[in-house]
């Protein structure tokens, strides 16, 4: 039996460097290099220090990825790259490590949207997404609700978006404010293990009647919060840290929850995959399993490792890109860092140059 292409795939949108290899939808090898120790020093990711930590790693973080899969760089037949959105440093260290394995492999490249990686991750754990499926997409950046179709070949829909803060967002600023280390999120986590998630009422942004359905919104939320620790701050008490998480978290999980069943409903979508990095909270994992299995609905959440930033996620889109006979992107392809996600593949060209002489605007005389 002939064995489908090997694609390598490299992430480095952000804080973490990350390369990964699949074959015929199979993880051959992950590799993830963080710099997060560097950035929580700062309370949050310091670009400059990230692109400067992704041009430490790549080199190693590749050839362990190859060394694991017992293969060379002549063996991979394809390599896919983030090239948005993200940090542009960052992004820009990915890019140009990138094209240079494949120009030496003589081998294709292919741009990919960084959101479309983490659609791709649920395919290594649970093979080939159904289609149609709804997507919920839960990260540090971005909180989406997706109907996706064939994720190589058709364009994404989007049925509804964050309007400000992202729910990964919203826990790492709270966390700051409670005193919890960054990232917030895992920190959030840890600490509602001990808490009362109905000891604070939280409110649930965008979840009245006449509210957009799908949207969402998690700045009113981090406000709420931010209040709660200031009132017992002024009043002089301590702060109940473990409930204040535990009820920021149900609040968080209740809200996602809801609008990803609310979707699946009334698009009479029998799958609901849940992916980024807040698909690793215990809550919303726990939650959604619940409400899955009251409307009958098939979860699928890709494995922790796959659910923060890594290069096996976008190996997984390359792969799938490659099968669909997709272009592969330019040798001038370019960074978008504020990419949207309308297509798996994204290979945006460089702008085009200025004329030399203005343009004349107007009606001929």
């Amino acid at each position: 039996m002939v064995s489908g292409p090997v694609v390598l795939g490299i992430e480095s949108s952000c804080d973490e460097t990350g390369a990964g290899i699949v074959r015929d939808g199979k993880l051959l090898a992950h590799v993830v290099a963080s710099s997060m120790d560097e950035h929580a020093l700062f309370g949050g990711v310091v670009p400059e220090i990230a692109a400067r930590a992704h041009l430490q790693a790549f080199t190693p973080v590749v050839r362990e990825a190859l060394d694991r899969a017992g293969l060379r760089l002549s063996r991979i037949d394809a390599v896919a790259v983030t090239t948005g959105p993200g940090l542009s440093g960052a992004l820009q260290v990915g890019l140009a490590g990138a094209k240079s394995l494949a120009y030496a492999a003589g081998v294709p490249l292919y741009g990919v949207h960084h959101l479309a990686g983490h659609v791709a991750a649920d395919t290594l754990e649970h093979g080939p997404l159904p289609g149609p499926c709804v997507v919920l997409i839960v990260s540090g950046g971005h909180t989406s609700l997706l109907l996706v179709r064939d994720l190589a070949r058709d364009p994404i829909l989007h049925l509804g978006d964050t309007l400000d803060d992202a729910a990964g967002e919203c826990f790492d600023k709270v966390a700051r404010i409670m005193g919890l280390p960054y990232p917030g999120g895992p920190a959030v986590d840890r600490a509602a293990r001990d808490g009362d998630p109905r000891a604070v009422r939280f409110p649930r942004p965008l979840t009245r009647p006449g509210d957009d359905p799908y949207a969402f919104s998690f700045s009113g939320l981090k406000t709420a919060a931010a209040r709660w620790v200031e009132q017992h701050r002024l009043q002089g008490l301590d702060l109940p840290v473990a409930d204040g998480a535990a009820a920021l978290q149900e609040a968080v999980a209740d809200v996602l929850t809801r609008k990803a069943l609310a979707a699946c409903a009334a698009y009479d979508v029998r799958t609901l995959i849940v992916v980024g990095g807040v698909a690793a909270n215990s809550r919303v994992r726990a939650l959604a399993e619940q409400r899955c299995a009251a409307a009958g609905v098939e979860l699928r959440v890709p494995p922790m490792t796959l659910c923060t930033d890594n290069g096996a996620m976008i190996a997984a889109v390359g792969e799938l890109l490659v099968r669909a006979g997709a272009e592969p992107a330019p040798l001038d392809v370019s960074i978008d860092p504020s990419a949207p996600l309308e297509r798996a593949s994204l290979t945006p060209l460089p702008p085009t140059p200025l004329p030399l002489t203005p343009a004349i605007v107007g009606p001929a005389s």
